[in-house]
């Protein structure tokens, strides 16, 4: 009843009730809960491998690439070309499930720390592989087949030499090797780490004549954990400063035009207050005036200065330079 005004008569027997104990009760309202605050939480998506490592891992494999697309190119005689076309940090399940049907897995051991990680090719790419090295003619189509105990031991020729060409890579990133340990038929029966074990899943396109065939390199942390230091942003960082490269920085960056503004506080205010402003309003700013003014490189605040006078020229007078909290 909030904003009804009661009659006289209305009163009378509201005081009558009161007197009689017969007043109407007084029924609740349920509060309103709060509605909870809830974050989803991707577990297929963990962030094991740090940025740096990626990108580390990723430029080496772009590098593999380039060479192993000469080097097969050359021994094949048809032009073969690898490319990085994808990299994405998954659980060691979800990794798996990215390979396509059917693929030929090699378990891959990382010399000297005896850890593995797992490489799968498309079988589309294996045949195709194999009739060429049997003198096959290009652009011949090659029909899907289960491979034969021969073919295993050409497809096991055709990796070792790509782990040949990788191992220079590993050698130079962190000094290991690859050695080629087994081949399988069945990616999900491979089982190098937990399901949980964050995955480096890192996809290569194989060109071949006009076919297009996926490779795969499934790297769980733990392959490359005893060298995850020498996969890092301060891999090549001996702690040496090389002054002559920061004279010639200095000397280039000095020539850069910067504006120099001091700026004593800031209030924020809506246009129309900004337009309402007349002689003699007071805008308060919140700042204590003994604190002086700060003085802008752009937008970076980087000194606190008291402002004076310089003859007849305003002036302000360097007090201290400001820490990272302030910028």
């Amino acid at each position: 009843m909030s904003g009804d005004v009661l009659s006289n008569d209305q009163v009378a027997a509201l005081v009558a009730a009161a007197q009689e104990g017969s007043l109407p009760e007084r029924t609740e309202q349920p509060r309103a809960r709060r509605s909870r605050r809830v974050r989803t939480v991707d577990f297929t998506r963990p962030t094991k491998f740090t940025k740096d490592q990626q990108r580390r891992l990723e430029l080496a494999y772009d590098t593999f690439c380039q060479t192993a697309s000469t080097r097969l190119s050359a021994e094949m005689r048809v032009p073969m070309r690898l490319e990085v076309i994808d990299i994405a940090q998954l659980t060691w399940t979800n990794a798996l499930a990215e390979v396509p049907d059917p693929s030929v897995s090699a378990v891959v051991e990382l010399e000297p720390h005896r850890t593995r990680m797992l490489m799968t090719i498309e079988l589309s790419l294996v045949l195709s592989l194999i009739e060429r090295v049997l003198g096959s003619p290009v652009g011949r189509r090659v029909p899907h087949r289960k491979l034969s105990d021969i073919d295993r031991a050409l497809a096991g020729h055709i990796v070792e030499q790509l782990l040949d060409q990788l191992s220079v890579t590993w050698s130079d990133l962190a000094e290991s090797s690859l050695r080629l340990v087994d081949l399988e038929m069945q990616p999900e029966t491979v089982q190098l780490a937990p399901l949980s074990e964050p995955t480096l899943c890192l996809s290569m396109e194989a060109r071949l004549d006009r076919d297009s065939s996926t490779m795969t390199m499934l790297i769980p942390y733990r392959a490359i954990e005893p060298v995850a230091a020498q996969l890092g942003a301060d891999a090549y960082d001996d702690g040496a400063v090389d002054g002559d490269a920061a004279h010639k920085m200095l000397d280039a960056m000095s020539a850069v035009d910067v504006q120099l503004r001091a700026e004593v506080a800031a209030v924020p205010l809506a246009a129309e207050d900004v337009l309402a402003l007349k002689a003699g309003d007071v805008l308060r700013f919140g700042r204590r005036a003994s604190a002086g003014v700060t003085l802008f490189a752009d937008e970076t605040p980087v000194y606190r200065a008291r402002p004076g006078r310089h003859g007849n020229r305003r002036a302000i007078q360097v007090v201290e330079r400001l820490g990272e909290e302030h910028r």
